[in-house]
């Protein structure tokens, strides 16, 4: 289960904040001005997905590394074709001479993904962020986080430079049914986190919980992750967000978008103009509102919402919700 929020306003930079529920964990997707975001939330970033390097989506970089710099940790980040040399022209503009001396390291681990390959470099704070290779260029595959629990996909789109779309999908929502909690004498808590995890992994049904959770005083000994599973535990399709910015308008991009986002239960897609500017739209290389809420309606999206509107909107952005929820529920 997630929870997704944008951290600014909609003609503010875009920043689009991903919390997973059964881990203490967030996504990032893109990264413009987040200082709307806490300390403790930004701790919590453990992958960043950026759709390319514009400043207004990725200017808060600097931000989120002064926050984890001193602390354990890992973020994996993913781009378009000259990601690794953006972020290394971050790194390389401050001085590293001291970090050698931390107790604590923390790591990047950047992956430029391109229309035909993929590849990564791992950066270390101790190392002084020096680049290393960790993964030889390969193929592109659309599939770039495949986990247990959940699954990220990419997709190029044409802003006159490559931009990347995303689609996180969980792939399966478990419920913990509290009525079949209190009917076997078992209070909530953070053991049942540990049962999900087995669940999703798929263990043997006689695994005993004892040997799953770590508090092995509330789950007895005897019931096995079967049992219990067919007692208390819902499983359902998981959920589905699609993020899409920064896109010219084309029959290509359109398709591409349609297919990125299908079923999704929340579309989040930039919605720069307004119909009456589409010249201006097309020029800049943006959706108008209209052509947001079609593409919404065309992938079938249970829920939308619009985002990186153009600054001559502001005071004026119930007009651009308007005119993209009119083509939406056309």
């Amino acid at each position: 289960m997630f929870m997704a929020e944008l951290v600014n306003n909609p003609t503010s930079d875009p920043a689009l904040y991903v919390k997973l529920k059964h881990r203490q964990e967030a996504f990032l997707f893109d990264i413009g001005d987040i200082r709307r975001l806490s300390p403790r939330q930004l701790i919590r970033v453990s992958h960043l997905f950026v759709s390319h390097t514009h400043m207004d989506h990725f200017i808060g970089f600097d931000f989120l590394l002064r926050v984890r710099l001193g602390r354990d940790g890992h973020v994996s980040l993913f781009g378009p074709p000259g990601f690794i040399k953006n972020v290394e022209g971050k790194l390389a503009a401050y001085t590293w001479n001291l970090v050698g001396n931390y107790q604590n390291d923390f790591t990047l681990r950047v992956t430029e993904l391109n229309e035909d390959s993929t590849r990564t470099r791992q950066y270390q704070c101790r190392q002084a962020f020096e680049p290393e290779d960790i993964d030889a260029a390969r193929g592109f595959d659309p599939l770039i986080v495949d986990r247990d629990d959940l699954a990220v996909r990419a997709v190029f789109l044409d802003h006159r430079v490559p931009c990347l779309a995303f689609a996180l999908k969980e792939k399966q929502h478990i419920n913990i049914t509290k009525n079949a909690l209190e009917e076997m004498g078992l209070a909530p808590g953070r053991w049942l986190r540990e049962v999900k995890e087995a669940i999703r992994k798929d263990f043997p049904a006689e695994t005993p919980l004892g040997e799953i959770t770590t508090d092995k005083v509330r789950p007895p000994k005897t019931m096995t992750l079967g049992e219990f599973r067919d007692r208390a535990v819902l499983v359902t399709p998981g959920r589905k967000l699609a993020y899409v910015t920064d896109v010219i308008y084309s029959e290509d991009n359109a398709r591409k978008i349609v297919e990125l986002a299908k079923g999704s239960d929340v579309l989040f897609i930039e919605a720069a103009f307004m119909e009456e500017d589409r010249e201006k739209a097309a020029d800049t290389c943006h959706l108008t509102a209209r052509q947001a809420g079609t593409l919404a309606r065309m992938a079938g999206a249970g829920y939308f919402r619009i985002f990186h509107m153009s600054p001559k909107y502001k005071g004026m952005e119930d007009l651009v919700y308007r005119e993209a929820e009119e083509a939406f529920y056309k």
